[in-house]
């Protein structure tokens, strides 16, 4: 399926499942501490809702590494910028897997979030790779591996953690992000900008983007609020897992992650649906299936068959919702493609932290139906949002 989707794309083709692999590397950095965080909470002797913070931090370091890095994609030449970033990354994760105190922890856990947000340098480059009127399946080809990369980034770290401890898991990651470097030297093509400007008009320009472009702001705010769910859940698996009901390790937690794999298969079919019949279809059908995920998790969640299902369901949701919502801000403007792309991941990604950090107190006080009732009460603000903006139209330019 994938190789006929690449024939049906560009004569460049090649690039785009290298991009998705190398997202891929990159965006799991940032996922590799969630099925950790209950056996960095005993390493450094924390209560549970604190080792949560490693997890906020990462999200809030994500986002400032978009506002401070992403834009540099609409000025300064793409592959010595991600060669530098994945280097930093690497250096980062060492940092985590050597950290002698907890708080050490966490600064480095902002790094590593500010180092990573090199994926959302790649991950514009697509559509640039797409005949006309294809931009979804290109997108959806490279998230196909970005997608991969998340759910191994989980899986493999509570696989690992089980081995050789949680700073073998940051260790093993340093290693090999760094050996990336070289590949990625090899084969990315030079990228130069398509329009240079100053790297503080790129700065400012954020806020007229964000003030010119009615669908990037309704994009925006529905990842906000469906980051903000779907990290609530994976914040607090572990610390359900770990729970006397079910009694299992970060093992267990992590190989959870390996159901996401239902929603990377369904990244490119996503992304036909949206070429197709348009991307709020797409976004419509995403929070339905968002909604019934939780909707599952919180009814079934006390059995691990309903983990199962409710996992599937929301990590479909949720790909089908960032497809959906990268193909209708990706058609704003090429130009400003990755300042467009810096606006709405740093609201996805302060999505993600708030999430992370309201969820581990709704489970400190409520334990799971606290977590489930978060998620939902997100999901309900997200519908409105969807409703709100239905009339929206994108100013191009």
């Amino acid at each position: 399926m994938l190789a006929w989707e690449l024939e049906q794309i560009s004569p460049r083709r090649g690039l785009l499942p290298f991009l998705g692999m190398a997202c891929g590397a990159s965006v799991a950095t940032i996922y590799y501490n969630q099925p950790l965080l209950l056996e960095i909470s005993r390493t450094f002797h924390v209560p549970a809702a604190t080792g949560g913070v490693v997890s906020v931090a990462t999200q809030l370091g994500y986002a400032a590494g978009i506002l401070l890095f992403v834009p540099l994609g609409d000025v300064a030449e793409r592959r010595k910028l991600i060669l530098r970033l994945f280097a930093a990354v690497s250096l980062a994760l060492a940092a985590a897997g050597l950290a002698p105190s907890f708080w050490i922890l966490v600064a480095a856990s902002v790094a590593i979030g500010m180092t990573a947000g090199v994926t959302h340098i790649m991950v514009p480059m697509a559509p640039e790779l797409a005949e006309p009127g294809q931009s979804g399946r290109a997108i959806g080809i490279v998230m196909t591996g970005l997608l991969v990369g998340v759910l191994l980034g989980r899986a493999v770290s509570g696989v690992v953690s089980e081995i050789v401890g949680w700073r073998g898991v940051f260790l093993a990651a340093a290693v090999f992000t760094g050996a990336l470097v070289p590949l990625l030297r090899r084969r990315l093509p030079p990228a130069p900008p398509a329009h240079p400007m100053p790297y503080r008009a790129a700065l400012r320009s954020l806020w007229e983007l964000s003030r010119d472009q009615p669908v990037l702001r309704a994009a925006s705010a529905i990842g906000f609020l469906c980051f903000a769910a779907f990290i609530s859940f994976w914040t607090n698996l572990t610390f359900l897992l770990g729970s006397p009901h079910y009694r299992l390790g970060a093992g267990v937690a992590g190989s959870f992650g390996l159901l996401g794999a239902a929603g990377a298969a369904t990244a490119s079919p996503v992304g036909r649906l949206a070429d197709r019949r348009g991307p709020r279809v797409a976004l419509t059908l995403a929070l339905a299936l968002l909604s019934a995920g939780f909707t599952i998790l919180w009814v079934f969640g006390s059995r691990i068959a309903g983990l199962i299902a409710g996992v599937i369901v929301l990590d479909v949701g949720q790909q089908a919702m960032q497809i959906s919502n990268q193909t209708r801000i990706f058609s704003l403007s090429r130009a400003a493609r990755s300042r467009i792309n810096t606006v709405y991941m740093i609201l996805f990604f302060l999505g993600g932290a708030f999430g992370s950090a309201a969820s581990a107190l709704a489970w400190s006080r409520w334990q799971w139906n606290g977590v489930c009732a978060f998620g939902l009460a997100m999901l309900a603000l997200a519908w409105v949002c969807h409703g709100v903006s239905s009339g929206a139209s994108p100013r191009k330019g």
